[in-house]
């Protein structure tokens, strides 16, 4: 593969099983321009009520092949690649490649062992495009955590931006990138949305907590707070990563307080966690750009600003698409992946050398 610039396309589906996004980026694995094209696409409610199944006991996910469940995966995201290109014009001839992250069921790399659901073989004989998969397994299998894979990324787009610089993803779990002039250090946070999401779906039967509205709406419970903050995590030192239900046997203490209060408390939860991020970087960042699903939530925003006392605002405030952001990742690092460019660092994932990760299936 040339160094020239190409157009991939990233497509993933994050821990809180929602849906699939997908997103056009031009890269050459170094540098990065950002494209209107994306599009979000829902699971069915079947598949995702499989997928949600899961979580029940996903240990599964390591000793059942979930042939089926795959199958029915990839599936969905090529349908979802598709029906993006469809949708905005692009011809298959005009992308080089896709990134499919799959869908994370299990991840433990304390056993070297993670589970992304994405066949590619089968997604490149339908889409008729290269596809890349498989992004975390070699970092996994080097003994790193695997995650969080966005910071490459996330220091090409941040090129010109003063630093330090803090980017939080909030997803079903949260994770951090600290970028400063000599330095790229990530790790997972702890809890971002998975534990909201799921409180709210069994107490009130809805899918999240809508602009934090409930959340907004409660008192957090300091004691039950400090209890779930009593934990080792926070002190580890980094890079460290979570699976999404690390922390939900904990967090059944929850369940003794009333909706609104309940809420209230899992969203201090997060900001908790996320402050605890600064004990592990050298300089506190002077701005934090949020992107994921949770920067729509009105409780951890404002939890943030009154936490971390700089300017902490969505990644829309430099031109990014907080949206669009993760499913670009994957098309950046499948351009990478095709160049044999690192996809993790030791200082990002613990892997003990820059890592090269993916596998390609082409078309045909």
């Amino acid at each position: 593969m040339t160094d020239r610039p190409v157009a991939a396309i990233g497509v993933i589906s994050g821990t809180s099983m929602d849906g699939i996004d997908v997103a056009l980026v031009h890269t050459d694995g170094e540098r990065a321009t950002r494209t209107p094209h994306f599009r979000a696409y829902s699971y069915s409610s079947a598949l995702r009520a499989r997928l949600l199944d899961i979580l029940k006991d996903p240990a599964r996910a390591e000793r059942d092949p979930l042939a089926d469940l795959e199958a029915d995966v990839t599936d969905a995201h090529a349908d979802a690649v598709a029906r993006m290109m469809d949708e905005c014009g692009i011809a298959r001839a005009d992308v080089s490649v896709v990134g499919m992250h799959g869908q994370t069921v299990y991840h433990r790399p304390e056993r070297r062992f993670t589970r992304q659901l994405a066949d590619g073989a089968r997604a490149a004989e339908r889409l008729g495009i290269a596809v890349v998969t498989r992004f975390r397994h070699a970092d996994v299998a080097a003994g790193g955590q695997g995650a969080p894979l966005a910071p490459l990324y996330h220091r090409a787009l941040a090129a010109d931006l003063e630093l330090p610089l803090m980017v939080l993803n909030l997803g079903g779990v949260g994770n951090v990138t600290y970028l400063a002039r000599d330095l790229t250090l990530a790790f997972d946070t702890g809890p971002a949305s998975a534990l909201l999401d799921d409180f709210v779906r069994r107490r009130r039967g809805l899918e999240y907590d809508a602009d934090g509205k409930l959340s907004s709406s409660g008192t957090v419970d300091r004691g039950v707070l400090d209890r779930l903050m009593d934990n080792p995590y926070f002190d580890q030192r980094p890079p460290k990563s979570l699976d999404r239900n690390d922390f939900h046997a904990r967090a059944k203490i929850v369940e003794t307080l009333g909706d609104a209060d309940g809420a209230a408390t899992l969203a201090a939860f997060t900001v908790e966690a996320t402050r605890a991020s600064l004990r592990h970087v050298p300089i506190a960042p002077k701005r934090w750009l949020v992107t994921g699903g949770g920067r729509l939530n009105a409780a951890f925003m404002s939890g943030f600003a009154h936490a971390f006392g700089v300017p902490v605002e969505p990644v829309e405030a430099v031109g990014w698409n907080g949206d669009a952001l993760e499913a670009e990742l994957f098309g950046f690092l499948a351009v990478r992946s095709l160049r044999g460019l690192p996809l993790s660092l030791p200082t990002t994932t613990g892997v003990p050398e820059p890592m090269t990760g993916g596998v390609l299936s082409r078309a045909g």
